[in-house]
């Protein structure tokens, strides 16, 4: 895992050009503290530069920017390559024979380049990955992404003409052209979806390239991203295989089982100490106890616990952990310790993100990385396997909602929508015991939410009411439009059924600009690389080739996964409602968080970027301090923007 940068100006620049690109590298040190390497060709006026994390080949042989043994390809990568090994030896093959200089992936990979070109090469490896590759024979700059996003690459060209990219948005800033100025549809869509979704980024004539695909650069022009990966073929191929072979349970685990240990076993390569978080779910539990089984030693697995009971789960990690012999290791968050992080998330974040769940995501990383340099999550398990709470309490709601007649439903919602959110809380609190365990931890956020599916018209409308936060940003910025998520709503329509819909387009669109990221930002930032098996492009292949049956049973999802699991832990250790990696956000506003956030949303401070409205913010700021409402997840999306524009105000150039 590393941080790569640079820049093309055929006008050329006044200052050395290596200099500019160690300056964009050394802006995202933390990436890669382990070292640097720059590479420039002044008659193009171009560029790479290379901050190394070192994982894999910890010598020289290892060291980027790095040339094929041609010398046409020079390459700078972020990432790994997870079956370079098997790569390696078709580049043997097709060669008969090659000396290698070293054992790593990006040798393996610049080498790739050399003999199939940009996309044979994509489609044969496997792994989290962006690079930059210059080719001197034709001329042009490759620019490519890991299929599901897991990495970032963002790029513009700004008014000069330079052509600017890099693995985050400082490296951009730290070059002599950057010019960036708000672009209001993204900060709208940030408070609608509380993260911003590529290709957008918050800054005018900069962009994220999608995940799947590659960009051919000539002459600095960038043209359109090209796709070499698509969820929707994946979706297709699966569905056709489904419907060929739906096969027998018990062979369905075992296929399963065997993939992900292998993809697993993969993902354990590594010249640097190795660990996995462990929240106590299913997800995780299933990774660390492959993990486990292919490991010589104890694996090392790290647990965040909350002070608050209905949010912790750190007793189901610690016993997962005892039976499975790991060496266990485990902290508690408490409403200080938020308050001690929360003035780092701007700088973390490079841009606006306010998935609240980054402040533990951001201590159980600096926890890890304590004792280790790498550490496997379980993250994507929800999205293949229709793991998420919502698909099966929103797909049996919307199928009981729709048959009521809308203007009944439009008065449900008013109705509910009138009770003050702490009442709620109050509620489920004297009901203790009787009260589900869903509506144990914010009640009335998810009353609140109740009351807005209930004004939906179609499947579309009711899941986008149901993940959303800011309903109308245009209220809150205004001029603002709303873009739609055309390639995630494309395919989730292609996917088949209601739950199918909402998986598909939390593959597209939740998990790589929000879950992927939140988990990037947070571990790179303490230089802690992580890998996420379920996130393989062959478990979600294979995901998309179980049948539904497979998946849900009796209202719960993942029993592909929960048989599997079952294999190795005792289903009184993971059976249980999801809990999710979530913080006692309400109560922690009105209480340790509350002055900081009064700083932020006050009028002054509101009108300060000229971007906001202030009414909406300050009624909902009021509403939710005097326990009239709660808005908690509306008022965490204003609270990272205005820290994010403080603290990146220089950077703004409008």
């Amino acid at each position: 895992m590393c941080g790569i940068a640079g820049f093309w100006s055929p006008r050329g620049c006044d200052a050395p050009l290596a200099g500019l690109a160690r300056a964009m590298g050394d802006a995202i040190r933390h990436r890669g503290p382990d070292g640097h390497g720059e590479i420039a060709w002044p008659e193009q006026g171009l560029a790479l530069s290379h901050r190394r994390l070192a994982i894999i080949d910890l010598t020289e042989a290892g060291r980027q920017p790095m040339a094929c043994a041609s010398g046409r390809w020079t390459i700078v990568f972020n990432g790994e390559i997870y079956n370079y090994l098997v790569v390696r030896r078709e580049i043997e093959q097709a060669r008969g024979g090659f000396a290698w200089r070293g054992h790593s992936d990006t040798e393996v990979l610049v080498e790739a380049l050399e003999e199939w070109g940009p996309e044979g090469t994509l489609s044969r490896c496997d792994g989290m990955f962006t690079f930059a590759a210059w080719d001197a024979l034709e001329r042009r700059l490759i620019l490519a992404r890991d299929r599901l996003g897991e990495k970032p690459l963002y790029y513009g060209t700004m008014p000069d003409g330079c052509l600017l990219f890099g693995s985050e948005l400082r490296a951009l800033m730290a070059h002599p052209s950057w010019r960036g100025g708000i672009d209001r549809d993204a900060l709208a869509s940030f408070m609608h979806f509380n993260c911003i979704p590529a290709p957008q980024s918050i800054f005018r004539g900069v962009a994220k390239l999608p995940p799947g695909h590659w960009l051919d650069v000539r002459g600095a022009q960038a043209g359109e991203p090209k796709p070499y990966w698509s969820l929707s073929d994946a979706i297709a191929n699966g569905r056709a295989s489904r419907e060929a072979d739906p096969g027998d349970p018990t062979r369905w685990v075992d296929r399963f089982e065997a993939l992900l240990g292998e993809v697993i076993e993969q993902q354990m390569l590594s010249d640097v100490p190795l660990g996995a978080f462990l929240s106590g779910g299913i997800d995780s539990s299933l990774v660390v106890a492959l993990m486990q089984k292919h490991a010589s030693q104890p694996v090392r697995t790290f647990t965040i616990g909350f002070a608050e009971d209905a949010f912790d789960e750190a007793k189901f990690a610690r016993e997962v952990a005892r039976h499975l012999g790991t060496e266990h290791h485990e902290i508690t968050l408490r409403g200080r310790d938020a308050l001690d992080v929360v003035p780092r998330l701007a700088g973390l974040y490079d841009e606006p993100f306010a998935d609240s769940s980054q402040i533990p995501t951001w201590l159980v990383s600096q926890f890890a990385r304590e004792q280790v340099t790498v550490a496997l999550s379980g993250d994507a398990g929800d999205e293949s396997f229709a793991g998420y709470t919502r698909y099966h309490v929103g797909d049996g709601f919307w199928n009981r909602a729709r048959r009521i007649p809308y203007p009944l439903r439009r008065g449900l919602s008013a109705a509910i929508g009138a009770v003050p959110g702490p009442f709620w809380d109050k509620l489920a609190g004297g009901l203790g015991p009787l009260c589900p365990r869903l509506l144990r931890a914010s009640p009335g956020d998810k009353f609140a939410r109740v009351a807005r599916m209930l004004r939906g018209h179609s499947p579309a409308d009711f899941y986008d009411e149901l993940i959303s936060h800011w309903k109308d940003p245009s209220e809150l910025v205004p001029g603002a439009r709303l873009l739609p998520l055309a390639l995630a709503e494309a395919t989730a329509r292609r996917a088949g059924g209601d739950i199918e819909y909402m998986m598909a387009h939390d593959t597209l669109a939740y998990l790589p600009n929000d879950i992927l990221v939140k988990v990037d930002r947070a571990a790179m930032g303490v230089s802690l690389e992580t890998r996420a098996p379920l996130v393989d492009r062959r478990i979600v292949e294979f995901a998309w080739s179980v049948p539904m049956a497979l998946k849900v049973r009796d209202g719960k999802g993942k029993w592909l996964m929960r048989e599997a699991l079952a294999r190795h832990v005792p289903r009184a250790l993971f059976e249980r409602p999801k809990q999710g990696f979530a913080v006692p956000l309400a109560a922690w506003l009105r209480g340790p968080l509350r002055e900081w956030a009064e700083d932020l949303l006050s009028p002054a401070a509101l009108a300060e970027s000229g971007l906001l409205a202030p009414e909406p913010i300050r009624r909902k700021w009021v509403e939710h301090v005097e326990g009239r409402a709660s808005w908690p997840y509306w008022l965490w999306d204003v609270l990272m923007f205005q820290a994010w524009h403080r603290h990146y105000r220089s950077s703004i150039t409008d």
